[in-house]
């Protein structure tokens, strides 16, 4: 007689413990501010994790939880008439193959790797917007740029760290 267990469902702590850090990653990657990624992430576990939630395994739990993050932080910058910087169509896509190709602490390392590749200037430019939360015009003031040139440099210091770590994983995988 062969006797099949049926998967548990887990609590919603341990649902939060295993998806937490992925969906305010994720938020953080499209453009989230880190303490309004804090809030849109437990909003997204109130919301999935309310009345009528039924468990369908883990992966399905991760895309949902991606998806109604998205459209969290889609209307909180649409109720400010912000402009998102990033291309959300396929977002939820390319996070899970990046979550999947390796483990966060690698990906951590590598890039921290990569910062260490960067310029001064470009390391200041990180600290000032993502440790001190400056706006592109006090960053500009203090860099001596426009805050134009604040904008363009930000985004070619993140392509440049993608790019980085995207390398690094694809030579991990070879």
């Amino acid at each position: 007689m062969l006797l099949t267990t049926e998967p548990t469902t887990p609590t919603a702590e341990e649902i939060i413990r295993t998806h937490h850090d992925s969906v305010w990653r994720f938020l953080v990657s499209i453009g989230c501010e880190p303490t309004l990624a804090d809030d849109l992430t437990q909003e997204a576990f109130l919301s999935v994790l309310g009345d009528g939630f039924e468990y369908r395994g883990s992966h399905l739990t991760a895309a949902w939880l991606l998806r109604v993050a998205k459209h969290l932080f889609i209307d909180h910058v649409r109720k400010r008439k912000a402009v998102l910087g990033v291309d959300l169509e396929h977002a939820e896509t390319r996070w899970q193959e990046f979550e999947a190709d390796c483990p966060h602490e690698k990906r951590v390392a590598w890039l921290r790797e990569c910062m260490g590749e960067l310029t001064d200037r470009a390391r200041e430019a990180l600290q000032q917007r993502y440790e001190l939360n400056l706006p592109r015009e006090e960053m500009a003031r203090r860099l001596g740029m426009a805050p134009a040139g604040v904008k363009t440099m930000l985004e070619r210091i993140r392509r440049r760290l993608r790019e980085c770590v995207q390398g690094k994983v694809n030579h991990d995988d070879a």
